[in-house]
C-alpha cells in the first residue's frame, strides 16, 4: 500500500487538543487563544451586506479584494508607519495559512528554521510539512528571544527565523532593539526574518514593533490576522505582507492550496480594520485587568511567573503534576512541553474568560497545587 509522507509522520496532533479531550465538558477552559468578546457589528454587517447584494458568491482575486488589501495597507500605515503596497500583500484563510505559505515559499528539503522555544506549536509543525528541518533556541529569563542566540543558531543551512511578539505562548512584547536586531540579522545573513504579528494590538506594558520598520533588504514577511485583535478567530482571515519577489512566490502556493480567502471573511475583514477601532482598545483594557487578577492570583497561591506585556497569555513555573491535577479538578491549563522542549515545568494558561470566573479557576489551581506539593 502507498505509505505515508515523511513530512507529515513528524507531525503530531497539537498537544493542546490533546489537553481539551481530556477535560470535562463543564470545566473552566483556561487553553484555548480565543477572545471571549463578539466580533465587531459593523464588521458583521459588512459580511451579511455583501452576502446579500451578492458580492459574496464568487472568487475573488487570489490575493483578496483590492479594497481589502487597500484596507491592510492603510492599517500597516497607521499602526505601524509602514509604506506597504496593496499589491504586496496576499489575504490568506487565517493567519495559520499565512505561516504556512511563508514557509512553503522559502524552506527547501532539510533546510533549518530557528524558531522560540518555547513558541507557538505550528512553528514546528509548519517547518516539518516544509520539509525543513526545526531549529528551536531557548528564551531569555523573561521570556524574550535574544537575537544574539538567534544569530548564533545560523548556518549555511538556515533559510529562516521566526520572530513572535507578542507571544504565544508566553505573552512577552520583544523591545524595539531586538526587532532592529533582528532585521539587522536578517540583512547580514541574507535568511528571511517571518515575523508573526497577530497579536500586535494587545500590548500592555513596551510597544509593538515590527523588524519590518527596520528592514533594508527585503528579508523580512509579516504574517497578521484578524483573529486576536478583532476577535474574528472563525473567520479565518489573515494576511502576509512583504518585498514583491516574495509575495511572488508565496502567491504560488496560496493560489493552488487555497485559491483565495474567504469572501464574505473579507469584507468582515475590510470593515473591522477600517472602521472604529475603538473596541480593540476595549478589549486590550479588559485582557490588562485580567491579567492584572491572574497574576495577583498566582502570586498569592505561590506560582512565579514573569510578568507576561502582551497576548492574553501566563505561562507560570509549576511543579510536576500540576497540569494534570488542574484538569482532573475541572481547570484546562497546557502543559509548557507541548509549546518545545524549553517549555517543561511550565504550564500556559490563556485568560480570555470573564474575572469571576478567573477567580474560581485560581481557587482551584490552589487546590491543585497543595495536592501535588
Amino acid at each position: 500500500m502507498t505509505e505515508f509522507s515523511r513530512r507529515v509522520e513528524q507531525v503530531s496532533i497539537s498537544g493542546i487538543r490533546e489537553v481539551f479531550e481530556a477535560a470535562g465538558e463543564d470545566a473552566i477552559n483556561l487553553g484555548l487563544g480565543q477572545p471571549d468578546f463578539p466580533t465587531p457589528d459593523h464588521a458583521r454587517r459588512a459580511a451579511i451586506e455583501a452576502i446579500q447584494a451578492g458580492n459574496a458568491d464568487a472568487y475573488t482575486s487570489n490575493k483578496g479584494t483590492r479594497e481589502l488589501r487597500e484596507a491592510i495597507a492603510d492599517k500597516h500605515a497607521r499602526d505601524n508607519d509602514m509604506s506597504v503596497d496593496p499589491e504586496n500583500v496576499i489575504a490568506t484563510s487565517g493567519g495559520s495559512e499565512a505561516l504556512h505559505i511563508a514557509l512553503e515559499a522559502h524552506v527547501d528539503a532539510d533546510q533549518e528554521v530557528i524558531f522560540p522555544d518555547p513558541g507557538f506549536v505550528s512553528y514546528d509543525a509548519l517547518t516539518h510539512l516544509a520539509g525543513g528541518t526545526p531549529k528551536p533556541v531557548p528564551l531569555r529569563d523573561d521570556l524574550t528571544l535574544d537575537p544574539a542566540t538567534v544569530e548564533e543558531a545560523i548556518t549555511d543551512d538556515t533559510a529562516a527565523f521566526i520572530v513572535n511578539s507578542p507571544a504565544n505562548p508566553t505573552g512577552a512584547v520583544q523591545s524595539p532593539d531586538d526587532m532592529r536586531a533582528f532585521a539587522r540579522i536578517a540583512d547580514e545573513h541574507d535568511v528571511l526574518c517571518l515575523s508573526d504579528e497577530v497579536y500586535e494590538h494587545i500590548v500592555f506594558e513596551g510597544e509593538h514593533r515590527s523588524p519590518a520598520e527596520f528592514d533594508d533588504g527585503g528579508n523580512v514577511v509579516v504574517v497578521n490576522a484578524c483573529s486576536k485583535s478583532y476577535s474574528m478567530t472563525g473567520w479565518r482571515l489573515g494576511w502576509v505582507t512583504g518585498a514583491s519577489d516574495r509575495i511572488e512566490r508565496m502567491l504560488r502556493v496560496h493560489q493552488y492550496a487555497q485559491a483565495c480567502a474567504s469572501a464574505p471573511a473579507q469584507f468582515a475583514a475590510e470593515a473591522a480594520l477600517s472602521g472604529p477601532q475603538d473596541v480593540v482598545e476595549e478589549m486590550r483594557a479588559a485582557f490588562e485587568q485580567r491579567r492584572d487578577v491572574l497574576l495577583d492570583g498566582l502570586e498569592d497561591i505561590g506560582l512565579e511567573c514573569p510578568t507576561p506585556e502582551g497576548a492574553f497569555y501566563a505561562m507560570p513555573k509549576v511543579p510536576d503534576g500540576f497540569v494534570d491535577e488542574c484538569i482532573e479538578r475541572g481547570v484546562v491549563v497546557v502543559p509548557g512541553e507541548a509549546f518545545g522542549a524549553q517549555g517543561a515545568g511550565y504550564a500556559r494558561i490563556s485568560y480570555p474568560v470573564d474575572v469571576e470566573t478567573l477567580k474560581e479557576a485560581l481557587s482551584i489551581m490552589d487546590e491543585a497545587l497543595a495536592a501535588v506539593q
